[in-house]
């Protein structure tokens, strides 16, 4: 067993779902919002367009964005370019229904092959004018005139971004809004979503899938903004493959970001973790101990920062209840698999699950497929194996732009 080495402490930017979820409330609340170290990022910079688009005020001083918000839903005929950010085209169509006037939402052409189905259709059973693509997504006409409220039933089994979209604005509706989400996916996402609307003042109870939020609006807040967990990971995992320790501060106890349980799956890899109020800490030795099967449905943005370091473990790891991974910013688990194989590894893939057996990579080119979290998750494998390169490692900066520097600050 090797002996660790400290790296350091790795400066993870700020959460990109606390971000965006906080541009909305903020942009929906009376009043003006202090976002405390917001992640700057391609899919945050769109949203806080999008947010502006729709008549909100947002500007930056040193380093925090402050928002003035409509205190109601937008007013007026406008368009937003919500460029690659899913939460963009799921968030903020349901803002636009709560207010007055016609948005047209389009994207690029990555964004609108993702579903909008089971939202579209939810806003129209709720009275919302929708007009989606021709093939059910972007681009998508909202004809707000405000939102009713009512009861709905919504199909959750493929996001939970759907649901989080409906629950943000559903404040600012004339009446109180009950949405009962079916099989609901990445709960704790959800979870998220509902301690930060209550940080803006909201009403909202949550019992055995059922949600119920009362119509009373929003009230500016000061948020501090979480380093990104799903980010965090990577270190976390870098650590694990080359023996060093890892700190990244501002990330412990009472976080309201589900993938820091990354770190429970990262231990039976035999890192050692320490999570305190301040932060957390990985340290590793190097060396992967594999033989286990884990569900990472919950944590789903992860699964890829494990599955592409599992060729190093000294037995094969399968991982569990990733079916909608497929439907993010590519085929995830289509993606991994591919460019294990081209790396040389044995993997075995099912509708939901992938399997990865211990090999030693041999130099090939990394298909990104335009995937932020593929480019980073096999540049910690690339710690390791010498050869990788990559067909698109700019496409980190939809999260992290200066990914590949830190990454190389720590661990070069």
């Amino acid at each position: 067993m090797s002996t660790a080495v400290a790296a350091g402490v790795a400066r993870i930017p700020g959460s990109k779902s606390i971000t965006n979820r906080a541009l909305l409330l903020a942009a929906a609340a009376r009043g003006t919002s202090r976002l405390r170290s917001p992640l700057v990022s391609d899919d945050t910079v769109a949203f806080r367009h999008g947010v502006e688009a729709l008549g909100a005020q947002v500007w930056e001083a040193d380093g925090d964005w402050w928002v003035t918000g409509l205190g109601a839903g937008p007013s007026g005929t406008t368009s937003v370019w919500c460029e690659d950010a899913g939460t963009a085209a799921r968030f903020l169509p349901v803002l636009a229904a709560a207010g007055q006037g016609d948005v047209l939402f389009d994207g690029s052409a990555q964004l609108r092959a993702r579903p909008l189905g089971p939202l579209t259709e939810a806003l129209r059973l709720l009275g919302v004018d929708v007009v989606p693509g021709p093939d059910g997504g972007l681009p998508l006409m909202v004809r707000g005139r405000g939102l009713a409220g009512g009861e709905v039933r919504l199909d959750s089994s493929t996001s939970s971004q759907y649901l989080t979209g409906l629950l943000l604005s559903a404040p600012l509706a004339r009446a109180p809004l009950t949405v009962h989400a079916r099989d609901l996916v990445s709960g704790p996402y959800i979870d998220m979503t509902l301690a930060l609307m209550r940080r803006f003042g909201a009403d909202v109870e949550e019992r055995d899938g059922t949600f119920r939020v009362r119509p009373d609006g929003y009230t500016a807040t000061d948020l501090a903004v979480e380093p990104d967990a799903s980010t965090a990971s990577y270190f976390f995992a870098a650590a694990a493959v080359t023996g060093s320790t890892v700190t990244v501060p501002g990330l412990g106890i009472g976080s309201l970001q589900g993938d820091l349980r990354f770190l429970e799956v990262l231990a039976r890899t035999g890192a050692q973790v320490r999570l305190t109020v301040d932060g957390a800490e990985v340290t590793g030795t190097g060396r992967l101990h594999g033989g286990f099967t884990v569900d990472m449905g919950d944590i789903s943005d992860t699964f890829m920062t494990l599955a592409a370091v599992a060729p190093l473990a000294d037995a094969p790891i399968t991982i569990t209840g990733i079916g909608h991974a497929r439907l993010k910013e590519s085929d995830r688990i289509a993606a991994v698999a591919q460019n294990l194989r081209a790396l040389g590894i044995a993997v075995d893939e099912g509708p939901d699950r992938i399997t990865v057996r211990p090999g030693v990579p041999v130099p090939a080119r990394i298909a990104c497929r335009r995937d932020h979290r593929i480019a980073m998750a096999f540049s910690v494998l690339g710690l390791r194996a010498p050869g990788l390169t990559f067909d698109d490692p700019a496409c980190v900066s939809k999260t992290f732009p200066g990914f590949h520097e830190e990454l190389a600050r720590l661990f070069g």
